[in-house]
């Protein structure tokens, strides 16, 4: 099971290098075969199998001879790890000690809809450190993922109305108010502090971490921000006057918060 999700998440990672590309050039992603990123041949089956075409090519494109990105093979690796990770961390917080299969509707929902979450932030995480583009259709599908994960929670697996309530207030709530957030720094600014992206992405990541671990989230995104920002001024390699792209660094933060968010959190505690 776990080698068969390895390699559909191989085949997955394919197609979001295909959206990393395509999408800030708003180019079609369903229709016009993949091509040469320096000649612009057109590929061939065998030269766009994943993972494996790239080392069997050793990096280099077999029409002009010159090297691709590593950025190809390390988003389809990063992605066949992601598809095992989170299978397992689903296996891990379902207890076996229940009566029915170990992987119920409820499991598969939340599985999927992890995934689609997942290879959102990979490919916003990839296209705004690449191009400083947060694609807007990424995010889209990542709220969209969230919300019917929630809805069919409440329409199909009858949750209760306590659930639904507990939900608006301990996760949409706080989203909105991140985005809130986000957009008065836009507003305020004119757009020189933060990107109109970033406000969108910080509604998703306020729908992923919920309340409070939003807070860890939007703490470490902003502290490993200033610290890459400093270390990339002392290496010469931005300015003062630079922009560098947020849209990491926020989905840095929420897998932070995710992670270690109650650790940090108790932490917080015990010093106040």
């Amino acid at each position: 099971m776990l080698l068969l999700l390895f390699v559909l998440g191989l085949c997955v990672g394919s197609f979001l290098n295909v959206l990393v590309e395509r999408l800030p050039r708003n180019e079609s992603v369903l229709f016009g075969r993949s091509h040469c990123d320096h000649c612009k041949h057109k590929l061939l089956w065998y030269e766009l199998i994943p993972l494996v075409s790239f080392f069997i090519q050793k990096g280099k494109s077999r029409c002009c001879h010159k090297r691709l990105s590593f950025q190809y093979p390390l988003v389809e690796l990063i992605t066949g790890i992601g598809f095992v990770l989170l299978f397992r961390l689903l296996l891990a917080l379902r207890s076996f000690s229940e009566v029915g299969p170990p992987l119920s509707l409820p499991s598969i929902l939340y599985l999927l809809f992890s995934i689609v979450v997942f290879c959102s932030l990979l490919v916003i995480f990839i296209a705004d450190l690449k191009y400083e583009i947060i694609p807007m259709e990424m995010i889209i599908t990542g709220i969209i993922g969230i919300f019917v994960y929630q809805g069919m929670q409440f329409f199909v697996l009858h949750t209760s109305y306590f659930v639904l309530r507990d939900y608006f207030v301990g996760i949409l709530f706080p989203a909105i108010l991140a985005f809130l957030f986000f957009f008065c720094l836009w507003f305020f600014t004119k757009g020189r502090a933060m990107g109109d992206g970033d406000m969108y992405l910080s509604f998703l990541i306020g729908l992923i971490t919920g309340f409070p671990k939003i807070i860890v989230s939007l703490y470490a995104a902003f502290l490993t921000g200033a610290a890459a920002g400093v270390i990339l001024i002392l290496q010469r390699k931005k300015g003062l006057k630079s922009h560098i792209p947020f849209g990491p660094f926020l989905i840095v933060g929420s897998v932070i918060a995710l992670v270690f968010g109650d650790a940090i959190i108790i932490w917080w505690r015990t010093l106040w």
